[in-house]
């Protein structure tokens, strides 16, 4: 699957069990109605905060936040509220989970289904709102490591 490239998100659950975790396993499911999945292993702690909280909030990182995308990617990260500390977010305004400031989009889900898939649970979320403000393109992981898409000749965005 490294030959795959993904785009890359952080998922937040809020309130005293917040959580944040980097994941590429994510796609959109249905326009009507808006629906998206993720794929979170059973043995994540994201997997018992989305399972307890019943909603989850993606936001999709830009070309500039692979800090972003390591620093949730790193399990010696603080745990609970404390990992958000000198991490510029807001809280969702339906779900209270953090939205990372800088990202490109965002989504806030309510949890609709949830379905086994190996050693992954494959959550499926009813989008309750969602914005974008895209700036310098998406961040991509593509052959173990994560990537940029080249600027368009001209400088017009792809």
């Amino acid at each position: 699957m490294r030959e795959f490239a993904t785009g890359i998100t952080v998922l937040t659950t809020g309130g005293d069990a917040a959580h944040g975790m980097t994941a590429n396993a994510f796609t959109s499911v249905s326009l009507d109605p808006p629906l998206v999945m993720c794929c979170v292993s059973r043995t994540a702690v994201m997997h018992s905060a989305i399972t307890a909280a019943r909603h989850f909030a993606v936001s999709v990182l830009g070309a500039d936040q692979e800090s972003t995308a390591r620093y949730f990617a790193d399990r010696r990260r603080p745990r609970g509220p404390a990992q958000f500390n000198g991490v510029d977010w807001r809280p969702g305004p339906h779900t209270g989970a953090p939205l990372l400031d800088g990202a490109s989009a965002w989504l806030e889900c309510r949890l609709a289904d949830a379905h086994e898939g190996g050693d992954h649970t494959i959550f499926v979320g009813e989008v309750l709102a969602a914005g974008a403000s895209p700036g310098e393109g998406p961040l991509l992981f593509f052959g173990g490591g994560y990537r940029r898409v080249a600027p368009a000749p001209g400088g017009a965005r792809p």
